[in-house]
């Protein structure tokens, strides 16, 4: 062979590589633009992250967050403010971009908020708003609970009809519940005034304390025809008396949340229904509103997820 034509095999190699190289090269950024590089990062402190409700918050987060290259740091705070404060110290320590709370304790939560102000980070707030009035909340993302309320007291209307004697198992210091009580009472002044409301006990959303409640309920109100739990720790451990009582499916349980468990029991039959919530919207919805903060947009105050109801008949369609 002839040592020109060596070197056009040489040449058209070389081209040859280079075309492959640049091939190579442009998959390699496809796939970079598949997955965003990391550009902020989030704090998240959940108050009680063994809640079925708030698994499923944080994993609606964690999913937006990645479309958008964030990363999340996710604390537990145990229901237990002291914890909570320090976490928020930690993520100002940290210079996280943004903070996004779910309070254990709405009033005691703003020293802390006024901290990560101070070193100009912001804070939103999910599921549980701060009611102090120190610290600034860019915007406070929730499901819609005066009208949850209102869905949990049409449903206790349709189950114990016009007249009788209701209680709710409560826990009154948190703001999304103080919403759900609301609603509720107000849905049953519209809807069934006969109903009243002849107990209102705090069991602190803990399931073990709603059985012991429910079990002196119905000691000191035989006649009782149902029975409203802010959410479904309440309504489980309010179940859970009734059926030791012998009473289930005569007293009429109204939960909040649907978790796998209650649905379980409302599709047997021991509890009537449930208001049903949104948490992975909620998570989705957290982080879209963060993500239009950094791009300058404005930010509305209250984001407000609607709530549903699930039934027997729900349960049903679902099988």
């Amino acid at each position: 062979m002839k040592p020109t034509s060596l070197l056009a095999l040489a040449l058209c190699g070389s081209v040859l590589a280079a075309c492959s190289n640049g091939s190579t090269q442009s998959g390699s950024s496809a796939s970079a633009s598949a997955a965003p590089a990391i550009t902020k990062t989030i704090g998240v402190s959940i108050q009680n992250r063994e809640a079925q409700f708030y698994q499923n918050m944080e994993s609606g987060m964690k999913a937006e967050a990645a479309k958008y290259g964030y990363k999340l740091i996710v604390v537990d705070a145990n229901r237990d403010n002291a914890k909570q404060q320090s976490q928020v110290e930690d993520f100002i320590s940290n210079k996280v971009d943004a903070i996004v709370l779910t309070p254990y304790d709405s009033t005691a939560i703003g020293s802390a908020i006024a901290e990560a102000n101070a070193a100009k980070i912001p804070v939103f707030t999910a599921d549980i708003a701060s009611t102090s009035k120190r610290g600034k909340v860019v915007a406070h993302i929730a499901s819609d609970n005066v009208q949850g309320g209102g869905e949990a007291g049409k449903l206790m209307c349709a189950a114990v009809g016009k007249t009788g004697t209701v209680a709710i198992i409560d826990e009154p210091e948190v703001t999304s519940v103080q919403d759900r009580v609301r609603g509720f009472k107000a849905a049953l002044a519209s809807g069934c005034p006969g109903v009243k409301v002849v107990a209102d006990v705090d069991a602190g959303g803990q399931r073990d304390k709603a059985n012991s409640d429910m079990s002196d309920l119905l000691q000191s109100n035989p006649h009782l025809k149902g029975v409203f739990g802010i959410n479904d720790d309440s309504a489980l451990g309010a179940l859970t008396a009734i059926r030791a009582a012998g009473l289930t499916g005569k007293i009429a349980i109204i939960g909040y949340d649907a978790t796998p468990e209650a649905r379980t029991a409302i599709a047997a039959g021991e509890m009537y229904g449930d208001a049903l919530q949104h948490p992975d919207q909620i998570g989705k919805l957290t982080i879209d509103t963060i993500h239009n903060y950094f791009a300058g947009k404005k930010i509305r105050p209250v984001v407000h997820v609607p709530v549903g109801t699930f039934t027997q008949a729900d349960a049903k369609k679902a099988q």
